[in-house]
């Protein structure tokens, strides 16, 4: 009588457990019509390396090295939120977009990570952008020329504006055409995005 109670209950175990397994294996299949595009959402924008103003020209003298033009570096890193709406994962394997501060574009930059979102799950990644006063001065001067003349402002204030009210975020800090590259099971669905902080 034992005997048969536990052949019993082992029976109903392994019932218990082909039922669970075959809900697991019945994981949506990805397809044109079912692969919902992820959301790309800016987080925040934080400045992890910042050593204030300064532009150095090759006229001036140096303790050591060579002279040169060299400007105060800055990082910044963009942080965002992947959403994935689909009922099986993604892989995201493309992230990149331009960098404004306020409506004047400074840098490119993208990342080279490659993330699995699992299914219904929002993922985060984070992309630095590194920048220095020389670089974005050369920007200044040759793309957004035109623009600082129409407005009438000297790249040499703009410049000073953006390194020393930076860490307070004074002004906007934008990602525009951004693109991310997702794809399940071959099919790959691009995503563009923009967005502004603060």
């Amino acid at each position: 009588m034992y005997r048969k109670s536990y052949v019993l209950m082992f029976l109903s175990f392994v019932m218990i457990a082909a039922l669970l397994s075959g809900c697991a294996g019945m994981q949506a299949k990805p397809t044109e019509a079912n692969f919902k595009a992820p959301a790309v959402t800016l987080s925040h924008v934080e400045v992890p390396y910042y050593v204030g103003y300064y532009y150095i020209g090759n006229k001036v003298e140096v303790t050591k090295g060579n002279k040169g033009n060299y400007g105060a570096p800055m990082m910044l890193a963009f942080i965002f939120e992947i959403e994935n709406p689909n009922d099986f994962p993604v892989m995201m394997d493309g992230f990149q977009f331009s960098v404004l501060f306020e409506d004047f574009e400074v840098n490119t930059v993208m990342s080279p990570e490659t993330m699995w979102i699992p299914a219904g799950k929002t993922n985060q990644i984070r992309v630095p952008a590194i920048f220095d006063t020389r670089q974005t001065l050369t920007t200044l001067l040759l793309p957004g020329a035109m623009k600082l003349k129409e407005k009438g402002i000297s790249p040499w204030d703009k410049l000073e504006k953006w390194w020393t009210g930076m860490p307070e975020f004074s002004f906007p800090v934008s990602a525009k055409e951004g693109s991310a590259i997702f794809s399940a099971d071959g099919i790959v669905k691009v995503v563009p995005f923009e967005a502004v902080f603060p």
